[in-house]
């Protein structure tokens, strides 16, 4: 049977698994599921149409599942929050449901969000994100697997940014981030995250060779994006440099309101 603080609230249709852990004046509001091994620190909140994962920690002011911050949007229209696993939502952590009816905002397995950092409604975060400190993504964005958003970041709506992107702390963004970049000040791309490819044990040396070279024919051959599209699809490349090169072709094919072109790279790099 879940331990759930005599101080907590918690609605009688909540379906909470029998290990989850409800400190005090934590809320768990009607519908809501969670799973085996999640713990909800002092005063966190679970909204309804939240659902968690297992083994997720969710720390004290955090609020999950709240309104979308929209000023059109219903209160009584029936969206979601969905949550993997093994995610650690620290203090402050704030995080929008969807505001199309049956719509959902995703978080995926392995994230962490650090203080006050707040993701807006109908995100997509994947896999092994780490969002630091008061860092604030805006509605309908993207973010790929194992990319770390530095403290402070602001991402606009609509914007995509791929996997194992960095951004230096207090970076803006509203243009479209490749993955594998780093990024710094406002929309500029400023090398690869060569720390980060290093690291990745998923990824070979020729795959690492490849995802230059997709760099540098993107950023560095002089060519039209078109055409530097045209060099890409010329290589036979693994899964890494081809998600680079299938990321600028959705950039580049992108209508409104996602056509926000892809990030450029910074003069002095």
């Amino acid at each position: 049977m879940a331990k759930i603080h005599p101080l907590a609230v918690v609605a009688p249709s909540a379906q909470l698994a029998d290990d989850v852990v409800v400190g005090p004046g934590a809320v768990v509001e009607a519908g809501v599921v969670i799973g085996p091994g999640t713990v909800l620190r002092p005063h966190a909140v679970v909204r309804t149409g939240t659902t968690l994962g297992m083994r997720n920690l969710v720390d004290s002011f955090a609020v999950l599942g709240g309104d979308p911050q929209d000023l059109g949007f219903d209160p009584r229209t029936e969206t979601f929050l969905k949550v993997g696993d093994d995610n650690t939502f620290r203090e402050g952590v704030t995080i929008s449901r969807a505001t199309k009816p049956g719509g959902a905002t995703t978080v995926g397995d392995k994230t962490l969000w650090m203080a006050n950092s707040h993701a807006g409604h109908d995100c997509r975060i994947g896999n092994g994100v780490i969002i630091v400190n008061s860092t604030l993504l805006a509605g309908h964005v993207v973010v790929g697997e194992r990319a770390i958003l530095s403290g402070g970041t602001a991402v606009h709506q609509f914007t995509w940014i791929g996997e194992m992107v960095m951004t230096q702390g207090h970076s803006g963004l509203g243009m479209h981030v490749p993955p594998f970049v780093m990024c710094a000040e406002v929309n500029q791309v400023v090398g690869l995250n060569i720390i980060g490819l290093k690291r990745n044990p998923a990824l070979s040396d020729d795959d690492r060779k490849q995802v230059k070279e997709a760099f540098r024919l993107t950023y560095r051959a002089g060519l039209p994006r078109a055409k530097a599209v045209e060099a890409m699809d010329a290589c036979q490349w693994g899964p890494a440099a081809s998600s680079f090169r299938d990321f600028v072709k959705r950039v580049l094919a992108a209508e409104k309101p996602h056509n926000r072109g892809l990030c450029p790279l910074s003069s002095d790099s």
